[in-house]
């Protein structure tokens, strides 16, 4: 056989794997760093959740979004962009097209909240002439990381008056931040060389430093403790006991920035999840209107199970679409929700672990997302034996790999890692216990977890551009 015809039975047949700087014209590649300036300030204003679903109903006001329920019980034609959120920490957008209980929407969904550390309830003490904050790591971080780093805190205080107190201290260049302290190398042999790292770092020792200096002489009890109250109580009237009825997250202090001498990608804390909830809500606003509905969800709490009434387990979803039938004239009884459910496809918004240069072991690499070469389909999680995984349906993958093509979106799939390796989840399978097509779909991260994740601008854009063309569908 000539080598003619082996060219073209290479090409006809092998599957092409494009880097996305390859694929994309000359007009995209111009759009790629200034859509990634946006996200990277979209990162910098919402590193905890309730900042972020703030930034999510902003945007969507200024499309001319209106809450929902200021309109239900009403019939309105006219009203076609709405939202909803949900405790302040968990968000549904849409825009109605036509026969919801028939048709369903093409939704996506994604997760707003991240790793992090948590002040504990009863956080302040003292020790060794220091005031000391107490934390409760959240999701899956490795511990290390988070020490001897400059930190922020963020977060929400609702006082005995019922007054409500938003704080944010460590972003602005005059703010102090706050850190965790390490041990140094030169006394760490004994202690720590010869234990597991899960020995090695442990929990309760991630005690924030918040204050050094005394209030009154040398004889009064806790004087470095009441320092640190008194600071607090001048600046925002709270108390010891208000801490007990607050949400107050210590995240990286950092701005999120430009990694390599091309810039080509981004350094920051949060990406997971918050690269797939700003590409699916820039996907969303800069969607046509059409005769299927879409919609965008942000959930709470997938970081650790999708729990409580802000996660993807709770019944926000069909609460919204209950909603949307009755703004639209349609049938709310169950029969018309279910149908609405069920005929419903989704894209879970999540993003896959990229290969590393340095721990390639850990991936096949066959089945192994790379940075650069775009979306990335991940056709099920889970752990093991697929223990806990939403797995597509081949019919479903098809769609989403049919209407990609057709739009020329570059995208990859990718596994999370090799069988027995480890595994993770993502709010797919939540989603889809309602009966819809349910895909997991979204970029690919190095350093997932720690506090500077980093992402490809090039698979961002591709991301948005590929969500962009999910809901442009109507089938």
């Amino acid at each position: 056989m000539n080598k003619t015809r082996i060219k073209k039975i290479r090409e006809t047949l092998l599957k092409k794997q494009p880097l996305v700087f390859d694929a994309l014209d000359k007009k995209d590649q111009d759009q790629v760093f200034p859509f990634c300036e946006k996200y990277k300030a979209f990162l910098d204003q919402s590193k905890t959740e309730r900042e972020a679903a703030r930034q999510i109903i902003d945007a969507a006001k200024q499309k001319g979004f209106v809450d929902i329920d200021t309109v239900l019980g009403k019939t309105h034609k006219n009203i076609k962009k709405v939202y909803k959120i949900f405790q302040g920490r968990c968000v549904a957008l849409a825009v109605l097209g036509k026969k919801l209980s028939g048709r369903g929407a093409n939704i996506i969904a994604s997760h707003i909240d991240s790793p992090r550390l948590d002040l504990k309830q009863n956080p302040i003490y003292e020790d060794l002439s220091m005031g000391l904050m107490k934390t409760h790591y959240y999701g899956g971080i490795r511990k290390y990381h988070w020490l001897a780093l400059p930190l922020a805190l963020h977060g929400t205080i609702i006082k005995s008056n019922n007054e409500r107190v938003d704080i944010t201290i460590g972003e602005h260049p005059s703010d102090p931040v706050f850190t965790i302290t390490d041990l140094l190398p030169h006394l760490a042999g004994k202690t720590q060389a010869n234990k597991n790292i899960s020995e090695v770092f442990e929990g309760e020792k991630l005690n924030l430093v918040v204050g050094s200096l005394p209030l009154g002489g040398k004889d009064e009890k806790d004087r470095f403790k009441l320092g640190v109250l008194n600071c607090l109580f001048d600046q925002y009237g709270i108390t010891e006991e208000d801490f007990v009825s607050a949400e107050i997250e210590a995240v990286p202090s950092e701005k999120a920035r430009d990694v390599g001498f091309d810039r080509s990608l981004i350094g920051a804390y949060g990406q997971d999840d918050r690269v797939c909830a700003f590409t699916s809500l820039e996907a969303f606003l800069d969607s046509e209107p059409s005769e299927k509905t879409i919609m965008a969800l942000f959930f709470d709490k997938e970081e650790i199970g999708s729990e409580g009434s802000s996660g993807a387990k709770s019944n926000f979803l069909e609460d919204f679409m209950s909603d949307l039938l009755l703004i639209s004239g349609e049938n709310t009884d169950n029969r018309s929700l279910r149908k609405a459910l069920i005929h419903s496809s989704c894209l879970s918004a999540d993003v896959n672990a990229a290969m590393d240069p340095d721990f390639k072991d850990v991936h096949e690499a066959m089945n192994a997302a790379k940075l650069g070469f775009g979306i990335c389909i991940t056709k099920f999680t889970g752990v093991g034996g697929k223990s806990g995984a939403s797995d597509a349906g081949s019919e479903f993958v098809g769609k989403i790999r049919q209407i990609f093509n057709h739009n020329h979106i570059v995208w990859q799939t990718g596994e999370l890692g090799k069988i027995d390796q480890g595994g993770g989840g993502t709010v797919a399978k939540f989603l889809a216990k309602f009966g819809m097509n349910v895909l997991d779909c979204g970029p690919s991260l190095l350093s997932m977890h720690s506090p500077f994740e980093i992402s490809s601008k090039a698979d961002v854009y591709m991301t948005y551009l590929g969500y962009k063309a999910f809901y442009k569908d109507n089938d």
